[in-house]
């Protein structure tokens, strides 16, 4: 049920009409034509643009169109008004009947808002990724939940998701990895080490040497680094991911794919992917320009392996290959997006920190090239979490091994707070988190004024059930609070397609917040009007009329969060 979608239907069948009738020229294209909630409640229930968009191409006045469309829609049982505002909005006003079908409808349905707008759609969403050298801090907590919920989103709209990790094993950072475990392997035998050379002195190194010693015994001690790097490497990067996995599972976050950068090397699959840019005429070998910057005595001109990828919307072109022949960074990604697209999916999502934002536009090139265009690629930048507490900046440094972990973070305010407040910022706005503040029981706390809102839908359940109260699908809406919250009820399968549609997961928090807003509102507007409140002494009917609507704010609520990765309050203490 999308009420919005139904009355967008309405008013499209009365321009036909027009059409027929020849109110309106023939030819005229409805694609831009929506109904939405009006920019002030007070205007109406909803609104279209129908006559503004249309104006031009019927070569009409756009108050004429709204006249004559505002008379066909009133000849509707759902349209109580239909009113011509300003230079030609259309403002609508729908019956009392309309709103108590919503909640009906709301609660007949447990799964309302889901859509059919994915059609099925395989999606690949691509996130965390990080690389296996630690666990995962906090800026990671934030594409990972970031990640997760634009999936679930996703899924709630329709498409077919896969959700998926690309581990960057393949680079030299998992040498590095592996040179530091063996510090820590040499210091479980009672050595004294140094951490050089950009090594890891991080403290959750210490068990994975125990291990190691426990397994291998002093077979690697004293040994040449090429004796044990390849197998340390593996062992390290192993329980790396382990403990990644652990990580990602305390915050809710179940991977359907892990894929290895280190199966790409030595298995064809990059030389595929590049020989299949060849074929398509977008390989070459060439002398790229001076980076922006450099002075010409400073750079050094080199040819190189080059993709074409300004042929398709990048600003440079990209090497593939150096000049002593070994890859690029960017010769993997290609093979790995390439593997994407040859797995089948219908459209790919990156979500990559705030630091790989030069890495957009030869990313999507790449994809744009080897599907043909036939397959899209969002990448969706995840900006910086900066951490408070007691009024001061939280430090993260993770070369030291002092920085702040997604396990610290869940740890200190548990995954539900953590997932809801890294979703109260659009993901490419900058986003502070205090640890103080998330755990206020306050409006001003966004996690917890919906989370209550909640827990006093089934507070008021539980009461209900304990009077003996038997439940109605069927509620007594009169007062304007009443049908404001199921006004907003009614705007939820639509900002569920929208922001399935921009990628916008945080448009869900925000919703849950203004819904929970009218919710609130309306419990306390009952302390001074008896006859709102959900439970009316002795009157158990009207109490069950009542307790529809909160019903229904709950299956919204608990559908949301559930979106969000986040679960719903029973009770708030």
């Amino acid at each position: 049920m999308n009420l919005f979608a139904d009355i967008r239907a309405l008013v499209i069948d009365a321009l036909t009409q027009m059409v027929s009738e020849g109110a309106l020229p023939e030819g005229l294209s409805f694609d831009n034509v929506a109904v939405e909630p009006p920019r002030d409640a007070a205007h109406g229930d909803m609104a279209t643009n129908a006559a503004m968009v249309l104006a031009k191409p019927a070569k009409m006045k756009p108050r004429d169109i709204a006249e004559t469309l505002a008379a066909k829609l009133v000849e509707d049982a759902r349209i109580d008004v239909a009113e011509v505002a300003g230079p030609g909005f259309l403002n609508l006003r729908l019956p009392a009947s309309v709103w108590t079908g919503l909640v009906e409808g709301v609660l007949a349905d447990p799964g309302f808002g889901r859509s059919a707008m994915g059609a099925g759609q395989k999606v690949n969403v691509e996130y965390v990724s990080a690389n296996p050298t630690g666990p995962l801090h906090v800026g990671h907590t934030r594409g990972a939940v970031f990640g997760d919920a634009l999936a679930s989103l996703l899924d709630f709209a329709g498409h077919d998701v896969t959700r998926e990790y690309y581990i960057n094993d393949g680079g030299a950072q998992v040498d590095v990895l592996a040179r530091s475990v063996y510090l820590r392997y040499l210091e479980a035998h009672g050595q004294e080490v140094a951490f050089e050379d950009g090594t890891y002195p991080g403290d959750y190194l210490v068990p994975v040497g125990e291990a190691l010693k426990n397994q291998v015994g002093d077979a690697y001690v004293g040994k040449p680094e090429a004796d044990w790097l390849v197998n340390i490497r593996e062992y390290a990067t192993e329980a790396m991911m382990d403990l990644i996995r652990e990580d990602l599972a305390q915050l809710g976050v179940k991977m359907d794919v892990f894929f290895s950068e280190k199966s790409l090397y030595g298995t064809g699959r990059i030389e595929g992917a590049i020989k299949t840019l060849e074929g398509k005429g977008l390989i070459y070998e060439g002398v790229l320009e001076p980076p922006k910057g450099k002075k010409p005595e400073d750079w050094e001109p080199r040819e190189q392996t080059l993709f074409k990828s300004t042929e398709h919307g990048d600003d440079v072109d990209r090497p593939v290959k150096k000049s002593d022949g070994s890859w690029t960074y960017f010769a993997p990604d290609i093979a790995y997006h390439f593997d994407k697209v040859e797995r089948g999916f219908d459209a790919l999502i990156d979500v990559f920190g705030a630091d790989h934002g030069g890495y957009v536009k030869r990313m999507k090139a790449a994809v744009s090239a080897l599907s043909d265009g036939k397959v899209p690629l969002d990448v969706k930048l995840t900006q910086l979490v900066k951490l408070w507490k007691n009024g001061e900046p939280f430090k993260m440094s993770k070369r030291a091994g002092n920085f702040v972990t997604l396990r610290d973070v869940v740890e200190q305010v548990g995954s539900d707070v953590t997932r809801f407040v890294m979703l109260t910022r659009k993901n490419d706005a900058p986003l502070d988190f205090d640890f103080d503040k998330v755990l206020e029981q306050s409006k001003d706390n966004p996690v917890f004024y919906v989370q209550y809102a909640h827990a006093r839908v089934r507070s008021v359940l539980r009461k209900a059930e304990e009077q003996g109260i038997a439940l109605t699908d069927t509620p007594n809406l009169q007062d304007e609070a009443e049908l404001a919250v199921a006004k907003k009820l009614a705007e939820w399968p639509r900002l569920v397609e929208i922001a399935a549609r921009t990628h916008e997961p945080h448009r869900i928090a925000f919703y849950l917040y203004e819904l929970a807003s009218e919710f609130h509102a309306l419990w306390n507007r009952g302390n001074d009007k008896p006859e709102l409140r959900f439970l009316q002494d002795g009157k158990n009917d009207s109490s069950a009329a009542k307790i529809a609507l909160p019903r229904a704010v709950a299956v919204v609520i608990s559908s949301g969060l559930g979106i969000l990765g986040v679960t719903p309050a029973e009770e708030m203490r």
